[in-house]
C-alpha cells in the first residue's frame, strides 16, 4: 500500500495538519487510517451538535433523549418496550437509561407500567404527546443531516459514502 500524503493549499484540514506533523517526526507511518477516523470522529461530533440544537426546540430534549423516544417510535404500535430492550438498542448503562426515563416520564413523553408478563419487568410506553414531538423532532435533525450532505456532497455521493461507511463499519463491529 501506498503511504498516505496530506492535502495541502485551501482544503488543507485540521486533521491534515496532525497527519503532517506525524509524517515529519514518523515518516515510516502511513496516516491514512488517522486521517480517515479523525475526520469521522470529527464529524460525527460537529453533527451531534447541530443535531442536538435541532432537537432543543422539542422539549429541551437532548440527543439521548430523542433516541429513547425514537426507539419507541421505531418499534411500531403500541410503541412500548421493556427497558432491557432499550438499554441493549441503544447501548448505555441501565443507570444512564434509569435517567432518561425518570426526564420522559415527568415531561410526560412515555409511561412506566408493570410488565403483564413479567411480575419484576417493567414496560416503557411513548405518550401521544411524546410521539407528537419524537415526529416533529425526527424532521428537524433530519434536515440538519441533509444540510450537511448536501453543501458537500451529491446525491450518486452521498449514496457512495453510504456504502463505503456500511461496509467499513461492518468490519469493524
Amino acid at each position: 500500500m501506498e503511504k498516505h500524503t496530506p492535502a495541502t493549499g485551501p482544503g488543507h484540514d485540521a486533521v491534515d495538519a496532525i497527519t503532517d506533523q506525524w509524517a515529519a517526526v514518523r515518516p515510516d507511518l502511513d496516516t491514512l487510517p488517522m486521517a480517515v477516523f479523525g475526520r469521522i470522529y470529527r464529524l460525527a461530533g460537529a453533527m451531534r451538535g447541530k443535531v442536538d440544537k435541532a432537537y432543543a426546540p422539542y422539549g429541551g430534549m437532548s440527543l439521548g433523549e430523542f433516541d429513547v423516544l425514537a426507539t419507541l417510535r421505531r418499534s411500531g404500535e403500541p410503541y412500548t418496550l421493556s427497558p432491557r430492550q432499550l438499554t441493549a438498542t441503544l447501548m448505555i448503562t441501565t443507570g444512564g437509561m434509569t435517567g432518561r426515563l425518570d426526564k420522559l416520564e415527568r415531561a410526560g413523553l412515555i409511561t412506566r407500567s408493570p410488565d403483564p408478563n413479567d411480575r419484576r419487568g417493567l414496560r416503557v410506553t411513548l405518550t401521544e404527546e411524546g410521539r407528537t414531538l419524537v415526529d416533529q423532532a425526527v424532521g428537524a435533525g433530519l434536515a440538519q443531516q441533509a444540510a450537511a450532505l448536501e453543501a458537500a456532497l451529491s446525491p450518486e455521493e452521498s449514496e457512495q459514502l453510504s456504502a463505503l461507511l456500511r461496509r467499513l463499519l461492518a468490519t469493524t463491529v
